[in-house]
């Protein structure tokens, strides 16, 4: 069931996605080669904490993190631990936080130093295909609208969407109704109405789109060793179009 918002609703939910675009300001300072993964989650662990939230990753299905750090070929769910960046990585990071009962989520693709032209494409393109679907989220249009949006970024440029993971509606809990995936088809899907709130976060592959699960039953990592790039926001459908509820207004 597709749980709607109400305006005051959603300027809470606003308060606690500014909070979470603050965090990731900070941690960004701190992405550079020699970082150590589980630092860099203490650090957000405390940032959250110190704006008066919670981590909404921490424990959550048995979780470990505050964060979900992922390198390279890790898609999503990287478990941070003892490894250090290195020039030349890619870092994903999605982070949640709740404050005051509400969540926001919001996922960021770091370049480490210099990355090579594949690498700084692939996240040029990511982020672009974010911004489509966001752009496609107003009051009428379909989730296969936002999905198309997506892919049809995605696929021009040659990389690939993950199939097997999406976003997803977002409030009270961190994962409500509905899922939002990252491909499909124009006027197909949920009817977009105003209160919704999503979190859209294409998930994009340098090579296929086919991913495995490791060993830890966490980390999600591309099947065949490519690169891959995930950007996030938590967007509100509002009778005015998308609003961004964790970072820069629309662009």
């Amino acid at each position: 069931m597709i749980i709607k918002k109400t305006s005051s609703q959603i300027e809470k939910m606003h308060r606690s996605g500014k909070a979470l675009a603050e965090v990731h300001e900070e941690l960004a300072e701190k992405i550079k080669p020699g970082a150590k993964l589980k630092e860099l989650d203490a650090f957000v662990s405390r940032s959250i904490r110190l704006r008066g939230g919670i981590p909404s990753f921490l424990g959550y299905r048995g979780y470990p993190a505050s964060i979900c750090a992922s390198v390279n070929e890790v898609v999503v769910h990287g478990i941070p631990n003892g490894r250090r960046l290195r020039e030349g990585d890619i870092f994903s990071v999605d982070i949640g936080m709740v404050l005051d009962g509400w969540h926001s989520d919001r996922a960021v693709t770091y370049p480490v130093g210099r990355v090579d032209k594949v690498a700084t494409r692939l996240l040029k393109v990511t982020e672009e295909s974010l911004w489509a679907g966001i752009k496609e989220c107003k009051p009428g249009n379909r989730l296969g609208d936002v999905g198309q949006a997506i892919q049809t970024i995605v696929e021009e440029a040659g990389f690939s969407v993950v199939r097997e993971y999406s976003g997803h509606g977002i409030g009270r809990s961190m994962h409500e109704d509905p899922q939002v995936p990252n491909y499909g088809s124009t006027g197909r899907g949920v009817v977009l109405e105003p209160g919704i709130v999503l979190a859209i976060e294409p998930m994009v592959n340098a090579g296929d789109w086919h991913t495995k699960v490791l060993s830890d039953d966490w980390a999600v990592v591309t099947a065949d060793g490519s690169l891959s790039a995930h950007f996030e926001h938590t967007v509100a459908v509002t009778e005015n179009g998308p609003q961004v509820l964790t970072g820069a207004p629309l662009r």
